[in-house]
């Protein structure tokens, strides 16, 4: 039974991750184009600075992921004083059994498995994945999401300051944003070559992220990056091919530091993965 849940739900959460793994920190708010002196380099790295001040974001993710083909999310992310994440997300081709919600509150990692699984799991609807008991060892490093619910999407924007060959596009409205939009190639040879100058805590939100991009067999990356005028990110699109498919997402912000609210489901609507786990090995 366990390997029939853990497969269901991972079929339906393996680009949740890219959710809670996936993405960039924007404004909402219209601006007027950058000004003329600022060059695309110093552009984007403004863009990337002011990712350090972000509390909370609320974004839209759309393309295709290796494997699981095309998928769609939408999410609200509280960053800071802790993290907390609501995801609904749908993979387009797998139909009815494609669709899931993801919450990460309290340390905590639940994924609404659905009505098959339900059955499965005496009419419970939710599975609980305990970060800090399930992390560690054992089932943590292969629970769905696992490594990249707590992801902080502003992350992945700043890395187009890796790149080498930035470039401006040039201008276009997003969610009626007006914005400037760069463009470049990045390696991750290349993004873990441009931390060395970052302070501690900088630098260990990027490796985590990149550490992500290299499990997927990612070894490079085109990178476009919307700029609203307030210089704070309003979109981006990351494309690479992995060991297995082709990636390509973009991820739209809809709003900045609002608050956020996450809550775990019902308990008695919860089944708690690892005391199933115990109660397994226990006979």
């Amino acid at each position: 039974m366990v390997s029939s849940i853990r497969a269901s739900v991972r079929r339906k959460t393996t680009g949740a991750g890219l959710a809670a793994l996936l993405l960039a920190a924007g404004a909402v708010s219209c601006g007027t184009e950058k000004s003329p002196s600022m060059s695309p380099v110093a552009a984007v790295a403004k863009a990337a600075k002011n990712t350090e001040d972000i509390t909370s974001l609320h974004y839209r993710m759309t393309g295709r992921v290796p494997e699981e083909g095309r998928v769609k999310a939408e999410a609200s992310m509280r960053i800071k004083p802790t993290m907390a994440m609501s995801m609904k997300m749908t993979a387009l081709d797998q139909g009815e059994d494609g669709t899931a919600e993801i919450r990460l509150v309290d340390k905590a990692m639940y994924v609404g498995a659905g009505a098959a699984a339900a059955k499965e799991m005496g009419g419970k609807s939710w599975l609980k994945f305990d970060m800090s008991a399930l992390g560690g060892k054992g089932l943590g490093k292969s629970a769905p999401g696992s490594g990249q619910a707590d992801q902080n999407p502003a992350t992945e924007s700043t890395f187009l300051t890796g790149a080498k060959d930035v470039k401006k596009v040039g201008t276009e409205t997003v969610d009626g944003a007006e914005t400037t939009r760069y463009s470049g190639v990045v390696t991750l040879a290349d993004l873990k070559a441009s931390l060395k100058d970052k302070d501690k805590a900088t630098r260990e939100q990027r490796e985590k992220s990149i550490k992500q991009y290299e499990k997927l067999g990612v070894d490079k990356l085109t990178m476009d990056m919307w700029v609203d005028g307030d210089d704070h990110t309003k979109q981006f699109r990351m494309r690479g091919d992995a060991d297995k498919g082709r990636l390509d997402m973009t991820i739209t912000f809809l709003d900045l530091n609002k608050p956020v609210t996450v809550t775990a489901p019902p308990a008695k609507d919860t089944m708690d993965l690892a005391q199933m786990m115990k109660e397994v090995q226990n006979g």
